[in-house]
């Protein structure tokens, strides 16, 4: 048996043929993506489609255990997204009937072909936990009924993440095509002729693992902005270009490599407005240096103003004699988005009006504020990107504090969906999305006094997801309905600075206060939980109570009334 390294770049009509016949091993982590990256996908693939007529879309590279010649192919790395487009192409099928809809079923399940030996069966096998699961509903089509079911009913979080993401990519598909069957078959035909990944195989678990190791390492490459610097350096005149060397390198010190790597991708940003389709060094020439056109002016007044405005967001160090602490304060719940699409526009804005502390507190309130709603209710990185662009934009004008950026504010439609979101059950979103709402909630509790360590968070139920027959809790909460309907809920959700407690979390109330809430010396570090330690009673009347309350300060902070 041949122990080599085989790499090629496939169209999804192959990675998806009798050519591969993909398992995923039992010790893999479950299937992890949630809608947000499901809609990214889906955007991502839609934008190209409308923009982009004959180039190729690279989906990245998986790397398998697999013998020359032979379809069998252990996953080693790649599950995510090949399930994920296992998910996008079945959602797809459903939309087609007659051959159009067999044709596209070839590319979920092998047909079979006694002459070669081919048995019927799906293409991809998830891990044992849940194949059974994605046989019977993705991979069978069902994806309706599946999405019928109660997600709480469901065995684990991997099969409510394919029961959501199934649903993202229905709903992602009638949004965008209303039922026009021509043009979904002009975007099914785009994704398996034009969508592209790259196949690593070896036969051998050791070297698909040395394989995997070698594509996820980061070494000292050379970065886009080494090649920027030399272009950019080498057009000054030579007896200039010792000083703007020096400026250059400077900047690099203070943010470091990948930081200042950073910059560029934010100022390419501002420039462009769009999400980037091309590599950063290709784009970056194209959208800024090219505009700019001089390159002493792109150092002096480009780069350095920009780069230091961005260590003032990054590291919420902005200097003033009034208002510093109001607007630090703002820039640490922004650096608490776990996404960095804020930046270019904090960045445009620093660079511009940093010496107006009045106006720099309102438009960075305003900013994370914004940041917080595109956050909390799951926009994708292209809506966010787009949103962030009427930012931009309108930075282009003449602003000041007498005639603001109005295109930070919420508009009304982001009020509705913010107040949907926070009145929803906040424990089912991603854990960051979940642990940001409640950490801002409880600095509002506190008028943003606290500081908060998020690594040692974790969100705890007050009334617990399991209630035991004859109980306190089962007396207190006899409805099973008003269990299920508040469970999930803000009002029921604490914050603790320890480790989850699995015989903890079904105690009684007022054992769950002192033992387990309170901590040691029998007080928490949180608002949100002396609250709650404070309360004589849980029961339905009081958490919708509290309820309402904690929606009205949300309310009031972020003006979403």
């Amino acid at each position: 048996m041949t122990k080599k390294i085989s790499g090629a770049e496939y169209p999804l009509a192959k990675i998806f043929s009798s050519d591969f016949d993909y398992s995923i091993p039992s010790y893999q982590r479950p299937y992890a993506w949630t809608e947000v990256q499901a809609g990214e996908l889906f955007s991502d693939l839609h934008d190209f489609f409308l923009k982009e007529k004959d180039d190729t879309y690279f989906l990245g590279s998986i790397v398998l255990i697999k013998e020359e010649g032979r379809p069998h192919a252990e996953v080693i790395d790649g599950q995510q997204r090949l399930t994920t487009l296992t998910i996008l192409l079945a959602a797809l099928t459903t939309k087609f009937s007659g051959d159009l809809r067999t044709d596209f079923e070839n590319y979920i399940r092998e047909p079979g072909r006694a002459s070669q030996g081919l048995k019927p069966k799906p293409r991809l096998e998830l891990r044992e936990r849940d194949r059974l699961f994605f046989a019977d509903y993705v991979q069978a089509l069902k994806l309706d009924e599946m999405i019928a079911m109660d997600p709480a009913q469901l065995d684990n979080e991997s099969q409510r993440n394919i029961r959501r993401n199934a649903e993202v990519m229905l709903s992602r598909l009638d949004t965008c095509f209303n039922s026009d069957i021509d043009r979904l078959c002009e975007f099914g035909a785009f994704l398996v002729q034009r969508c592209f990944l790259v196949a690593v195989s070896t036969p051998s678990q050791q070297s698909a693992f040395r394989v995997f190791s070698v594509l996820n390492s980061r070494g000292l490459d050379l970065l886009p902005t080494d090649i920027i610097k030399s272009d950019v350096i080498g057009s000054i005149q030579d007896q200039k270009q010792d000083e703007f060397t020096e400026i250059w390198e400077q900047l690099e010190v203070e943010t470091g490599r990948d930081g200042f790597a950073e910059v560029f991708t934010h100022i390419r940003m501002i420039y462009a407005k769009e999400k980037a389709r091309r590599a950063l060094l290709e784009e970056f020439r194209d959208r800024v240096i090219d505009e700019v056109k001089s390159s002493e002016k792109l150092v002096s007044q480009i780069i350095s103003p920009y780069t230091e405005a961005y260590l003032v967001a990054k590291q919420c160090q902005y200097v003033s004699t009034s208002n510093a602490t109001e607007v630090n304060a703002a820039l640490k719940w922004l650096n608490r988005i776990d996404n960095s699409d804020w930046l270019p526009s904090a960045m445009r804005f620093l660079a511009d009006k940093a010496g107006d502390a009045v106006y720099v507190l309102w438009f960075l309130r305003k900013l994370e504020r914004l940041a917080a709603v595109l956050h909390v209710c799951g926009y994708d990185v292209n809506a966010r990107i787009e949103r962030y662009a009427r930012v931009l934009r309108a930075l282009e004008s003449d602003h000041s504090m007498v005639r603001p950026v109005v295109a930070v504010e919420l508009t009304d439609s982001e009020k509705l969906s913010m107040r949907n979101y926070l009145g929803a059950d906040i424990y089912t979103m991603t854990p960051r999305r979940r642990n940001y709402l409640i950490l801002r909630l409880d600095s509002f509790l506190v008028d943003g006094a606290a500081t908060y360590d998020p690594s040692v968070l974790t969100i705890e139920h007050v009334l617990p997801q399991t209630v035991a027959a004859g109980s306190e809790w089962a007396s207190s909460w006899p409805e099973v309905t008003d269990r299920w309907s508040w469970v999930h809920k803000l009002a029921n959700l604490v914050p603790l600075t320890q480790r989850r407690n699995s015989a903890a979390q079904n105690y009684d109330f007022e054992r769950k206060k002192t033992a387990y809430f309170g901590g040691r010396q029998g007080v928490s570090s949180y608002a949100l939980t002396t609250q709650v330690l404070h309360s004589p009673e849980w029961t339905p009347t009081s958490v919708a109570k509290r309820q309402q309350e904690l929606l009205s300060i949300l309310d009031e902070k972020w003006e979403l009334a």
